[in-house]
């Protein structure tokens, strides 16, 4: 469909017309003001004709004045109506890579599975239902790396998460630099839809950024974490002295992580399992909605540029019309 953008500039086409009616005329003829030549045979050839305006003249003026009006007017072409989906939020997740995410201490089905592999399968599912949103991945260890920036395409973030492995982003836990990575890549995006879900199953030992500063970086500029733990508090393994029961999440630093997602507006989540696990990322579902409807939008095609090069040629045209018409009277005059 075609439409002007700013169809009131087209108040502006007569300007020219009002502009000839209320200014006084040019006086033409010879005047008290007039150039005077010393010798009676002398005179300016063409002195007339250029005192002059032509009616072709004229119209191409007009012409040109009118295709400018019309290309500051804006047209465009309309598309057909298109449904975008509206993101609710910018969610980057980051992952704990180290090698404490190794331990069997999960369970997927009746087999024993390691944290990491537990992570990967709910942390995906979650990932492939936030549509509409923009969802990024970071995974650390010993350093922190952003392996998706923020995007719509779920699959692939779910993929990358798939194809991840224990100890690619080292065997330590830096988590002061996860949070500072996730805080640096959400500045772009709007304060309300600034959303981290980090999970750990350890402790800060490595790393530039010590976790508080990276908490004050967070409040700072409106990030919310929300901080899941993983790992089982109480697991049966067998010795030489009988079976006996182990805390293998001993190490893991349950008062920074909560101060961390109550500081920031988040929330602190513990999963002992796979069901808990699976029920905290139902929770955050809740807690950050996705979008619940899609925009409508219609791509716009801007023909601004197509009368402002029409205007551009009938100038020139009218520039060289004194030429072209010199040019024909010398081919026409008899020699």
């Amino acid at each position: 469909m075609f439409e002007l953008a700013w169809p009131w500039l087209l108040l502006a086409l007569p300007l020219p017309v009002l502009a000839a009616w209320i200014l006084p005329r040019a006086q033409t003829g010879t005047s008290a003001s007039a150039l005077r030549l010393p010798h009676r045979g002398i005179s300016l050839p063409h002195a007339a004709k250029a005192s002059s305006i032509s009616g072709l003249h004229r119209v191409l003026a007009l012409l040109a004045w009118a295709l400018l009006v019309f290309s500051a007017a804006r047209p465009q072409w309309l598309g057909e109506p298109e449904d975008i989906p509206r993101s609710g939020r910018d969610l980057l997740l980051a992952v704990d890579t180290s090698g404490s995410m190794g331990i069997e201490d999960m369970q997927i089905g009746n087999r024993a599975a390691d944290r990491f592999s537990t992570v990967q399968i709910i942390a995906g599912d979650f990932i492939e239902r936030r549509a509409g949103d923009r969802v990024g991945l970071i995974l650390f260890g010993s350093r922190a790396y952003l392996l998706t920036p923020l995007t719509f395409d779920l699959k692939t973030v779910a993929r990358q998460l798939d194809e991840s492995a224990i100890g690619l982003a080292g065997r330590e836990t830096a988590i002061g630099d996860a949070v500072g990575l996730a805080v640096k890549r959400l500045l772009e995006r709007p304060q309300d839809q600034r959303v981290l879900i980090l999970l750990t199953d350890g402790v800060n030992n490595a790393g530039e950024l010590d976790p508080q500063k990276a908490i004050e970086l967070a409040v700072a500029n409106k990030v919310r974490i929300y901080t899941v733990c993983i790992g089982a508090e109480a697991v049966n393994v067998d010795s030489l002295f009988g079976s006996r029961t182990i805390n293998p999440s001993a190490d893991l630093d349950v008062a920074m992580l909560t101060s961390m997602a109550e500081s920031t507006g988040g929330k602190f989540f513990r999963a002992r399992d796979t069901a808990e696990l699976a029920g905290i990322y139902r929770e955050i579902n809740q807690l950050e909605p996705v979008a619940d409807k899609a925009e409508t939008l219609r791509p716009v095609n801007e023909l601004y540029a197509v009368p402002l090069a029409a205007a551009m040629l009938v100038a020139v045209l009218g520039l060289l019309l004194p030429w072209l018409r010199e040019r024909v009277a010398r081919v026409a005059a008899p020699s």
